[in-house]
């Protein structure tokens, strides 16, 4: 699980655009933790990258 902090860093996508596309709808697959902080695993990523 990553952190979208992470995945910002990975990706080179902005956590701001990550947000908003959260927002945005285009990320459904996106879940949440306890916390309700976003949680991403490696397919998340890939869908984020190809």
């Amino acid at each position: 699980m990553y952190s979208i902090g992470a995945v910002a860093k990975k990706t080179g996508i902005s956590s701001y655009t990550l947000r908003y596309y959260d927002k945005a709808g285009l990320t459904p697959f996106v879940k949440r933790d306890k916390q309700g902080r976003r949680v991403f695993n490696d397919e998340d990523l890939d869908s984020l990258i190809y």
